[in-house]
């Protein structure tokens, strides 16, 4: 039995990495996917991916830290498809140095994609699924929500609110039929992980689709099983 199959989930962050491997395997389960990035045109070439494999999605740009652009990506699905199952909130960018020698504008731009893009994503997502009495809200942390380290504190900081965030919502949507989990990558072969500073050798990353899976099985879960949270770690990563 496809559970998946006819559901309509949102995935921001499509158009590279972790978003566009979700957004393909998602595709090819039956979702009507909406694929939402402020880069349109790769978002676009996702589309066509998809619906050459028979499926069925379509691309919105769309600047999450942008209360009225978040607005207008939920309306617009709604209005489309009818309702929203599943909502992947996946956008994120990397930023900072050491916390001494992080500049405001610096940490302003990490939060407002990371926690507030998060924020509004889950708060519009929510508001929908209460309606429904029902949905999934997946949250993608990081490692660096659960952990933290030298260099990565503001980009950690962003992540382990996004935790909070997911913590609270999973906690709120209880008595909704409302599930919220969170995903903790490590390393994943993307542009998120090409931007920090940790060296990492390309062979000993994450597969982006690895994490495509992980978000499959929380979406396939039976109505009365919920996971919280998973850590996806590098094969002889040390924490």
């Amino acid at each position: 039995m496809n559970r998946l199959a006819g559901k309509v989930a949102i995935v921001t962050g499509s158009s590279s990495g972790i978003g566009k491997a979700i957004a393909l395997r998602f595709g090819e389960e039956g979702v009507k996917v909406v694929l939402a990035a402020r880069r349109l045109q790769l978002c676009e070439e996702i589309v066509r991916s998809i619906e050459i494999k028979g499926g069925e999605a379509c691309a919105i740009q769309a600047d999450i830290s942008d209360e009225h652009q978040v607005h207008a990506l939920m309306q617009q699905t709604v209005t489309r498809y009818g309702q929203l199952d599943v909502l992947i909130n996946n956008a994120g960018i990397f930023g900072g140095e050491s916390i001494a020698d992080t500049d405001m504008n610096t940490f302003d731009r990490v939060m407002a994609t990371n926690l507030r893009g998060t924020f509004l994503c889950c708060r519009a997502g929510f508001q929908q699924m209460k309606q429904q009495n029902g949905g999934l809200i997946i949250n993608m942390s990081s490692v660096a929500g659960v952990q933290a380290w030298k260099g990565t504190g503001i980009y950690s900081a962003s992540k382990h609110g996004i935790m909070a965030l997911t913590k609270s919502l999973a906690d709120e949507g209880r008595a909704f039929n409302i599930k919220v989990s969170a995903i903790c990558p490590a390393g994943v072969a993307d542009e998120l992980i090409d931007a920090s500073p940790e060296e990492i050798h390309r062979q000993e990353k994450i597969d982006p689709y690895d994490i495509a899976e992980t978000a499959l099985y929380l979406a396939r879960l039976g109505p009365q099983a919920v996971v919280h949270q998973i850590v996806v770690d590098r094969l002889g990563a040390e924490w």
